[in-house]
């Protein structure tokens, strides 16, 4: 009877439990729903300016990234090419009549900076102003200020223009220290993703490549800049080499800015511009407000689609977050993709530095089977598409880069570590093994590999290097020696990849849309884009529900670290990962 009586209580306990989870629930997704049904519909008045701030993290497509659901002031997080159509439209709006541009920072890479300076100077070529104004400049701030007419800094502030760099951390002897060994098997001389592991200082090779692309990046920054101030570009480089720009009155007379004055001058002036009095407040709409005022328009009459596949983030096994490319989420669009009638070319568009090797075979193998259906695939290449990045791009039928994006990185690695030291020297633990075979206990944690299963792992490696030399060679009509000479893991810009026949053509998206219909000889299509991202109250659910592949504690290591968080994040995936890796070897921020 006594267990009766308990089980009674725990079936009531948990019922009463499920009703208040319930009623959290609830709330919080009718907080959710009338915060999204109290906004006020975003209607473009006469003499608007479009407030551009760029201080957040800029996704290919719109929020694909992870967000954080109980954030209801910030639901949507425009991606790139949404801000490249709405800015498009904007050129013919007659009441915008012109942008401020007001960031610190860019959360973006060179190519993503690239795409955005471009808009902005379309956006001018309408007979529509560009003021950009800013407390502090950082080198990617800079670099898209300097498209506008009109370029203003705080007379207390700064211009932080001093050259590019690349600081790796090495943690070989740290490693050591800890007794952990680092079992490192690599192929291609250039593939330096393992150094930090393996070695204390960068190889002559990594430096040589470092150098290059290093070279090639700053000296396109250069020209875009000194072609738009009117500035040389040995001038420009002799400016960031001796930091003779950082003070305000320094950026003025050296003409990298036009004006030192404060915000409220800027306004003024932006008033008089639009024919407005000095006490009428600029009617002005962030790139979020004015896409949903103005959403672009679809041709749903149209028969034929064009698919457009944004793959961005690490190439990760499994399904993968937001933001990462799972190779089970993205066969899974292929798949479904192929089987569409109506779809006669897939884009992929590719913004990643690689991850996964199988995980990259896996999602090459959905682009084949597209293709021996009939279906073209054209790849457009963001800030990176490199080693998995570029894997999954090689069988393209045609391949479209920007000047300087970085790939190429055709080289795959694995990297083992061994607690043994630590376990049995510094902890004190000893393992000993009975085993039918030598290879009985497989790739363990608590013994260093064998010689005998070092040659096994290499083997591994080098036949997934033979495998990924294969598939270029067949994707780009090349010999296997041909992209060996190219591929030894080494990273080349947009530009030079164009030269040695890795990318087709330098490009944008757009471009790359209209080479796919132009090879799928259609002239009427709509385009339909993947992946399909959830909606902010899916995710809300996720997240309460446990579901959100991304942990809590990450959510907090994110809040914390702010922009180190990109770095933390590279080194536990780096540190995760499982089987060989096709993986970039750095993360360059343009700062």
């Amino acid at each position: 009877m006594g267990q009766f009586f308990k089980f009674v209580f725990a079936s009531c306990l948990g019922v009463i439990l499920a009703s208040v989870a319930l009623g959290a629930l609830s709330f919080v997704m009718l907080t959710a729903i009338a915060s999204s049904a109290g906004k006020k519909a975003v209607s473009v008045q006469p003499n608007t300016v479009l407030h551009l701030k760029f201080d957040k993290p800029i996704p290919e497509k719109t929020n694909n990234l992870p967000m954080d659901p109980f954030n209801f002031k910030e639901q949507k997080i425009l991606g790139l090419h949404d801000i490249l159509a709405a800015l498009e439209r904007a050129q013919a709006d007659d009441n915008i009549k012109g942008v401020l541009l007001e960031t610190d920072g860019l959360q973006g890479g060179l190519a993503t900076a690239n795409a955005l300076r471009d808009a902005l100077a379309r956006f001018k070529s309408k007979g529509k102003f560009v003021y950009a104004y800013a407390n502090a400049y950082t080198q990617g701030a800079y670099y898209l200020a300097s498209a506008a007419d009109k370029i203003y800094l705080s007379p207390v502030g700064l211009l932080d223009f001093h050259g590019f760099a690349v600081q790796v951390p090495f943690f070989k002897d740290l490693l050591d220290k800890a007794g952990i060994k680092a079992q490192v098997y690599y192929a291609g001389k250039f593939k330096s993703a393992t150094e930090p592991f393996r070695r204390n200082s960068m190889s002559e090779e990594n430096k040589l490549q470092v150098r290059e692309y290093l070279e090639d990046t700053f000296g396109e920054f250069l020209s875009d800049i000194a072609e738009a101030r009117g500035i040389s570009s040995a001038e420009l480089r002799r400016i960031a080499d001796n930091m003779a720009a950082t003070l305000p009155e320094d950026a003025l007379r050296l003409n990298m800015v036009d004006e030192l004055t404060h915000r409220d001058k800027v306004l003024d002036d932006i008033r008089q511009k639009t024919g407005l009095n000095k006490k009428d407040k600029i009617p002005t709409l962030t790139i979020e407000e004015y896409a949903e005022a103005k959403p672009a328009k679809t041709n749903l009459k149209a028969k034929h689609k064009i698919a457009v596949v944004y793959a961005e983030g690490n190439i990760v096994d499994g399904k993968g977050e937001n933001g990462s490319i799972g190779d089970v989420k993205y066969v899974d669009i292929l798949s479904k993709i192929r089987k569409d009638k109506q779809v006669r070319a897939i884009v992929l568009r590719i913004n990643s530095g690689g991850g996964s090797a199988m995980a990259s075979e896996n999602i090459l193998r959905e682009i084949e089977l597209a293709k021996a259906e009939g279906i073209k695939v054209v790849v457009s290449m963001g800030d990176y598409a490199a080693s998995g990045g570029y894997y999954i791009a090689c069988k393209a039928d045609s391949i479209f880069a920007e000047p300087n994006t970085l790939t190429g990185s055709i080289g795959v690695f694995s990297l083992i570590p061994s607690a043994q030291q630590l376990l049995n020297k510094q902890i004190g633990i000893q393992f000993d093994t009975v085993k039918t075979g030598q290879f009985a206990h497989g790739i363990s944690p608590v013994y260093d590999l064998t010689e005998a299963e070092g040659k096994i792992m290499q083997s591994f490696v080098d036949k997934m290097y033979e495998t990924f030399l294969g598939h270029v060679a067949a994707g780009r009509g090349m010999s296997r020696d041909a992209v060996n000479e190219i591929a030894q893991g080494r990273v080349w810009t947009g530009q030079k990849a164009v030269r040695i026949g890795l990318v087709d053509r330098i490009g944008d998206l757009d471009d790359a849309i209209a080479a796919a219909a132009k090879l799928a000889e259609v002239s009427e299509y709509r385009i339909s884009e993947y992946p399909r991202v959830k909606d902010p109250i899916k995710q809300l659910l996720e997240e309460l529900s446990g579901q959100s592949t991304e942990t809590r504690a990450q959510r907090l290591l994110k809040t914390q670290l702010g922009n180190l968080y990109p770095h933390y994040r590279f080194l536990y995936e780096l540190q995760q990962s499982k089987g060989v890796q096709a993986r970039l070897p750095f993360m360059l921020e343009f700062r």
